[in-house]
């Protein structure tokens, strides 16, 4: 037992390879054989497989593939199709929307066309792919909640890269594909609209951002720690509370100074995680469009000192 009460599990215990619940009448079967990943089972039993694609999952696949093709054969193209060259720089190398003087058009296939298609693709792919959440989560008599989360997170893909460009008039105005192309986009759009910092939604993303990660972590430590008792069983503790429940209450109540039940603690996590994205989103969308300066916004509204002492 000793070494089971670890952050790693070292004892891995499992019992036999579970199908899942029956597929309702008209589903397609599942695909795959189910085996046991020891490496993933290390912090925590890890079973591969059963895989439900179904026709919304594999069209989903199939625009998600198309989409990576479009901005992998540009990026490659982008080094003279040097294979070595496309492996060291492929966090900098990017797929660039269109130019300004193209406003919402679309523009010849290597001034952004590439990227309009895709950018299609991958929505697409992506919006399918909610659309197969949800289906499952009904098909099997789940709650909706991931799905919802998911588009939570949607909702902040589509205001930077169509929502916001379409207001402002301009495809010009949305992210690049590239790992450090789209952190650079990010600091030369706070520091064209005064510093992101001083929008309040901005503020709120970041607040639910961090709380969420301390939300996390605090249940995942609570749970770990009562889990001798059984805590990780934790559907059986709402309905009928042990002594794991009680110990983990009693830990809060006296750490935190309030009680988060085994359901509560839950909801809290859900709604940080997700108004991590919303808020973050109404924050894009309102830049430019309602707020042209966020300093100002804020200078004008006591948010921020019209100028800051100097050392």
């Amino acid at each position: 037992m000793a070494e089971y009460q670890n952050i790693f599990t070292r004892v891995q215990v499992h019992g036999p390879i579970d199908m899942g619940v029956a597929l309702p009448a008209g589903d397609s079967p599942r695909a795959g054989r189910p085996f046991m990943a020891y490496w993933l089972g290390r912090i925590g039993d890890a079973q591969i497989g059963p895989i439900y694609l179904g026709t919304t999952g594999f069209a989903s696949l199939v625009c998600g593939i198309i989409a990576i093709e479009i901005i992998g054969l540009n990026m490659w193209a982008s080094v003279n199709w040097d294979p070595v060259q496309f492996v060291r720089r492929l966090a900098y190398l990017s797929l660039d929307p269109p130019p300004a003087r193209y406003g919402l058009s679309f523009p010849p296939l290597a001034e952004g066309g590439w990227w309009l298609m895709a950018g299609f693709f991958l929505t697409t792919s992506i919006i399918l792919w909610w659309v197969r959440m949800y289906r499952r989560a009904r098909a099997l008599g789940l709650g909706t909640h991931v799905a919802w989360a998911f588009a939570a997170a949607i909702w902040l893909y589509l205001v930077l890269g169509f929502i916001r460009p379409v207001m402002m008039g301009n495809f010009s105005e949305a992210v690049p594909f590239g790992i450090f192309p789209h952190l650079d986009w990010t600091n030369t759009f706070s520091l064209t609209y005064g510093n992101l910092f001083y929008n309040p939604f901005h503020m709120l993303s970041i607040a639910f951002l961090y709380g969420s990660a301390l939300l996390f972590a605090m249940h995942a430590a609570t749970i770990l720690a009562v889990s001798r008792y059984g805590g990780e069983r934790e559907i059986e503790q709402i309905t009928d509370r042990g002594t794991a429940t009680e110990r983990a209450a009693l830990f809060w109540r006296w750490t935190m100074g309030f009680n988060a039940t085994m359901e509560s603690i839950h909801r809290w996590a859900w709604w940080f995680a997700v108004l991590c994205p919303l808020t973050g989103g109404i924050g894009i969308l309102l830049t430019g469009t309602a707020v042209d300066n966020w300093f100002d916004w804020a200078v004008k509204h006591g948010v921020a000192p019209a100028a800051y002492p100097s050392r």
